[in-house]
């Protein structure tokens, strides 16, 4: 399986290849973490990552732990893309 990328912050390196948008929600699919984003402009995008980076990612975004993490802004790149 193929996955995506995520920051919870902007990265430095190759700024113009990640687009910018806010976590609609957060789910599990076969053993994977799925992140739905909505872009600044365009239809919600489905991130597939591993639970690692979704780990890695909520730890990273400034928010307490017992706070939902949908509507923060992530910085992402569909595989490929």
């Amino acid at each position: 399986m193929t996955h995506d990328r995520i920051h919870a912050r902007e990265p430095s390196h190759h700024v113009d290849r990640w687009s910018v948008g806010t976590i609609a929600a957060i789910g599990e699919r076969d053993g994977h973490c799925v992140v739905t984003v909505e872009p600044r402009d365009g239809e919600s995008v489905e991130l597939t990552v591993t639970l690692a980076v979704r780990d890695l990612f909520l730890g990273r975004l400034d928010i307490d732990a017992d706070e939902s993490p949908v509507g923060e802004r992530v910085w992402y790149r569909k595989h490929g893309g």
